[in-house]
């Protein structure tokens, strides 16, 4: 549109300059030509308005849906933003109420047991002092003569003010929010400690598991500003509670699945040990009557080497024997005498 608008122009002007010629060299034709240039011109004018106005019409036709078509897009962007604000107030509510929503923290700390240990190796919602007190420890791990207490906790929203406390570089809210996360802790940890830490029930210590290793890193760097002492060091001594993030966490369960693996490898051994002894003894019992029959086989042995040396003597006895009514000089008819071995005898074979 433009290019054809150009080319008129130029063809007007081209035009122009033509009769402008043209007039210098006849000046008598000036006026009627003057009055027909003047008709060209309104002719052309009249065909720029309309090219003009129906550019301007074709443009603002293609701005009105370019301009509706970005309205469209910037509606579905702001829907967009707006469902992902939803999404995320929605999970910040969640993570608000964490025992509301069904435990976020406890349902992580399931999946490291479920993934790393056999079911029958932990149980869930034990007792550690039925006598004194009804409160479930979330999970126990079954060791060779006792129960490793675990519980898990995730304060959020003091997490969140320490976060968006160092997100501002305000110094003095991260302090106040690094401190309040501590208190959070070391409440957990004196109330696991007087609930869930029963010798010779349970072991003489429990672990606090933390779901995220941001929180893990927070309480593990944290310093208490008076004692300079670390906060996992005084949990540890004063109320027996260690600190696992998930990374820990899956360390210690593999170490212990190894300890019950070494145990079971252990009696097993224990028992063939035992069965191979049961086996030596009988063995040797029975060794014992090997010799014993063997004994009493050499004996039978000398009784009948005995007997054949006797039967032979009676038998050389009873060939030495004569006949008192017989002749020393035998019938030649008659048949040679057999031995009682079944042999010839010689002394009667001529």
């Amino acid at each position: 549109m433009d290019t054809l608008i150009i080319i008129l122009v130029v063809a007007v002007l081209l035009v122009n300059l033509a009769f402008y010629f043209k007039l210098k060299k006849d000046p008598k034709t000036e006026d009627s030509e003057v009055g027909k240039l003047k008709d060209d011109m309104n002719a052309l004018k009249s065909s720029l308005s309309e090219s003009f106005s129906s550019m301007s019409k074709e443009v603002a036709k293609d701005m009105t849906g370019a301009l509706t078509r970005v309205d469209e897009k910037v509606a579905s962007f702001n829907k967009q933003v707006e469902d992902i604000q939803t999404s995320q107030n929605n999970f910040s509510r969640i993570l608000a109420g964490v025992k509301q929503y069904g435990g976020l923290s406890e349902f992580s700390l399931a999946n490291l047991l479920q993934d790393l240990l056999p079911s029958s190796q932990y149980i869930a919602n034990a007792k550690m002092k039925p006598e004194e007190t009804r409160d479930l420890v979330e999970f126990s791990i079954k060791l060779q003569n006792n129960y490793l207490p675990i519980d898990s906790h995730w304060p959020i929203e003091k997490y969140k003010a320490v976060d968006e406390a160092f997100q501002n570089k305000d110094k003095d809210a991260l302090a106040s929010a690094r401190h309040d996360l501590a208190s959070a802790f070391r409440a957990k940890s004196k109330s696991v400690n007087q609930k869930y830490i029963n010798p010779p029930m349970s072991t003489d210590f429990a672990i606090v598991y933390v779901p995220t290793e941001g929180l893990y890193a927070e309480l593990a760097s944290y310093r208490d500003p008076k004692t300079k002492e670390l906060l996992m060091e005084e949990l540890r001594k004063k109320y027996k509670i260690t600190i696992a993030g998930p990374n820990t966490m899956c360390a210690l369960i593999q170490s212990f699945h190894l300890g019950f693996q070494t145990l079971r490898v252990q009696k097993h051994a224990t028992q063939i040990y035992d069965d191979l002894k049961n086996i030596t003894t009988r063995f040797s019992k029975h060794f014992d009557n090997v010799l014993v029959l063997r004994k009493k086989l050499e004996e039978a042995m000398t009784v009948v080497d005995s007997f054949g040396k006797d039967a032979r003597s009676i038998t050389r006895t009873l060939e030495n024997i004569k006949d008192p009514d017989g002749d020393d000089n035998p019938d030649p008819e008659s048949p040679t005498p057999i031995s009682s071995y079944g042999q010839v005898d010689k002394r009667k074979v001529s």
